[in-house]
């Protein structure tokens, strides 16, 4: 009940962030990160076999992956928060103590996906494809882990009295903001839009057939899109650049324009889907034109309609109009 005797609404932060068990503590932050990974993983594994991999190979990547990508959001983290970790009085070893807490969503796709091409070259089998069939799990993983940030009360936005103001203890308050009870909840946000995410690429790759990377890039974009937003109202330092906006802010604009013309791109140049998930195709015969154009492609070689066939291979090519990958799954 307010001042003036109105009923204000507003979000319940939790009252706990984990549980001590012995000599650890178990935090509710690291259950909600592995709950998405879950996710992701399930999700992802359903779509490499509907694309005709196999699951012990998407298990055998995913398993190196998932270790790096964590690494890579340490070390992101980190390398955005130097004066946390390396500032006078500060031991520098606590940088490796990622218990504590501090990890960084961008570096963990950029280690992971690093991780992830290296381990299907090695297995002969798309990075396109994998990335296209964990594009929707990575989204639903992500509003799992956002969260965290609820039990923690951290990351929270500006404030405000608005009906889902959440609240937030005076002890978890950012200097400067101690009189204020209730900020934006960007933990609901970004886990809103990150759902949203995850419907829009599994309607698109359906309505679409979306393949060789355009799932993973549409990801791209829409996620850089809805971070770019939650980051300008975000209270949690960050290093400010680029004029008005915060690095991690800026980040996000650059990973969504990135997206946009890796998408734009992959249209024009690479439509339809590829025909297998294996990084070589069986040799046929081909035209000397139809085998210039292969050579420079990863299928080595295929003919045109194989090339666009789908994956029992019974589709015939596409017509020009239908060159967004725009075969309509029947």
């Amino acid at each position: 009940m307010g001042q003036d005797g109105r009923v204000v609404l507003s979000i319940p932060s939790p009252p706990i962030s984990g549980w001590q068990i012995g000599p650890f503590f178990l935090h509710i932050y690291a259950l909600c990160l592995i709950a998405g990974m879950v996710a992701a993983w399930m999700i992802g594994n359903r779509r490499w076999q509907a694309r005709g991999g196999a699951s012990e190979q998407f298990e055998t990547i995913v398993l190196v992956t998932i270790p790096v990508g964590i690494v890579g959001a340490r070390i992101y983290h980190v390398l955005t928060h130097l004066g946390d970790y390396f500032a006078p009085g500060i031991d520098p070893w606590s940088a490796l103590r990622i218990w504590e807490g501090g990890i960084a969503i961008y570096g963990a796709i950029g280690a992971g996906a690093l991780a992830a091409w290296l381990m299907c070259r090695r297995h002969g089998v798309r990075f396109a494809s994998l990335a296209d069939s964990l594009a929707p799990g990575i989204a639903v993983g992500q509003a799992l882990g956002r969260f965290g940030n609820w039990f923690n009360q951290e990351l929270y936005g500006l404030p405000t009295d608005l009906p889902w103001g959440l609240e937030i203890d005076l002890a978890h308050r950012v200097a400067g903001y101690q009189q204020y009870a209730t900020f934006h909840p960007t933990f609901a946000y970004e886990s809103l839009w990150n759902l949203l995410v995850a419907f829009a690429l599994i309607w698109a790759d359906r309505r679409f057939r979306l393949g060789r990377g355009k799932a993973f890039a549409l990801y791209i974009a829409l996620y850089g899109f809805g971070r770019f937003f939650t980051e300008g109202i975000r209270l949690d330092f960050s290093y400010d650049t680029f004029g008005p906006l915060r690095f991690n802010q800026a980040v996000a604009a650059l990973i969504c324009l990135a997206g946009i013309a890796l998408l734009v791109w992959l249209v024009k140049k690479r439509p339809g889907r590829e025909p297998s998930v294996a990084l070589v195709t069986p040799e046929v015969p081909v035209s000397d034109s139809t085998g210039e154009e292969a050579a420079l492609s990863d299928e080595r070689p295929v003919t045109e309609a194989t090339d666009q066939a789908g994956p029992d291979g019974g589709e015939s090519p596409p017509t020009t109009a239908e060159s967004l990958g725009e075969r309509v799954d029947r």
